[in-house]
């Protein structure tokens, strides 16, 4: 027989079987179940095996929920806004304006190139990647035309568009 995990008696059986049946999002509901089968003394063996969740996350959960009880319920990643941007509001106006001209080098703006921009306003290395992702949060796409096959025939393109259906 599994080990059974002592569920604080915070709210009643009923209650919590009640809290489970009445969850509207999935997280909650399925925590809910959990808390639920283990207080009706159900081993979290049995627990996991039922819900589909691993024996030591129906621990972890047990554990929270005898710590925090109703408020240790739920989808903690929600409240997680991610990482904060690198840019002030200033400093993204004024990227939004660099970005309405041309880059330092005379030609498109480009992901690197953004990075770049960044590193200077920041006094730090910025990652290529967050010049992309700045760009796009700021509507703007690279401009780089695509590249071109070596022995490409312009021409031979050209004529095909012209007589190909759309």
């Amino acid at each position: 027989m599994g080990k059974r995990l002592k569920i604080s008696g915070q709210l009643s059986v009923e209650e919590l079987e009640r809290r489970y049946r009445a969850a509207t999002d999935g997280a909650s509901r399925s925590q809910w179940q959990i808390i639920w089968l283990l207080a009706s003394g159900q081993p979290s063996e049995a627990v996991a095996a039922v819900t589909g969740y691993s024996k030591q996350w129906v621990r972890k959960l047990a554990g929270r929920y005898n710590t925090l009880g109703e408020p240790g319920i739920g989808d903690k990643r929600s409240g997680h806004s991610g990482r904060k941007l690198s840019l002030s509001a200033d400093q993204q106006a004024a990227l939004a304006q660099a970005l309405e001209g041309e880059a330092p080098d005379g030609e498109a703006w480009t992901g690197p190139k953004v990075a770049a921009w960044m590193s200077v306003q920041l006094g730090r290395k910025v990652h290529v990647q967050r010049g992309w992702e700045m760009m796009q949060r700021l509507g703007y796409s690279s401009q780089t035309p695509g590249r071109r096959h070596a022995k490409a025939d312009s021409e031979s393109q050209e004529a095909f568009k012209k007589t190909s259906r759309r």
